[in-house]
C-alpha cells in the first residue's frame, strides 16, 4: 500500500463526516462541542475533515456529547471503497475530490436533507406527512425513468 502522509485515511474522513452530520443535526457549533470535551474548535474542524485522527478516549467523549453510540460513526462504511482508496494512493485525497459516497451517505450530509427532515417532522398531521412521503417517492420514481 502506497501511503502519502498528507492524505487523510478514508476511515478518518468518513468518521469525521458522521461527526459533523450529528453535530449539525443537534444544531451544535464546533465551539460548543470543543468546549464540552476540552479542545479547540479548530481541533473539531480537523476531526470533521479527517485531517487529524481521533483517539479512542476523545471519540468516547465526543460520542457522549453528541449522544450517540460509537457504532453510529461507522454505519454505512463500505469496506470495499476504503480498501480501494487505501490501495490507490497515486491519486491524493481521491475520496475528497470525487465525493465518493459510502452507500448513499453523502445525501445525509447535505444541508437540504437536514432541513427537509426537520421540516417534515414539524408537520403536525400524520396523514399529511404520509401523503407528502408518497408524493416524494412518486416524484423520485418519475425522475429516474
Amino acid at each position: 500500500m502506497k501511503k502519502d502522509d498528507n492524505t487523510p485515511d478514508p476511515v478518518d474522513v468518513y468518521v469525521g463526516r458522521r461527526l459533523r452530520l450529528r453535530r449539525e443535526i443537534l444544531r451544535l457549533s464546533q465551539e460548543q462541542v470543543a468546549n464540552a470535551i476540552g479542545v479547540t474548535f479548530q481541533q473539531i474542524q480537523k476531526y470533521e475533515q479527517g485531517r487529524n485522527r481521533v483517539s479512542a478516549s476523545r471519540l468516547y467523549d465526543i460520542c457522549h456529547v453528541l449522544n450517540i453510540h460509537m457504532t453510529y460513526l461507522f454505519q454505512g462504511l463500505n469496506t470495499d471503497v476504503v480498501l480501494r482508496q487505501r490501495n490507490d494512493r497515486e491519486e491524493p485525497a481521491l475520496l475528497q475530490k470525487t465525493g465518493v459516497d459510502f452507500d448513499g451517505a453523502c445525501y445525509m450530509e447535505q444541508t437540504e436533507t437536514l432541513e427537509l427532515v426537520r421540516s417534515f417532522w414539524r408537520i403536525p398531521n400524520p396523514k399529511a406527512r404520509q401523503e407528502l412521503l408518497e408524493l416524494i417517492q412518486l416524484l423520485g420514481r418519475n425522475s429516474s425513468t
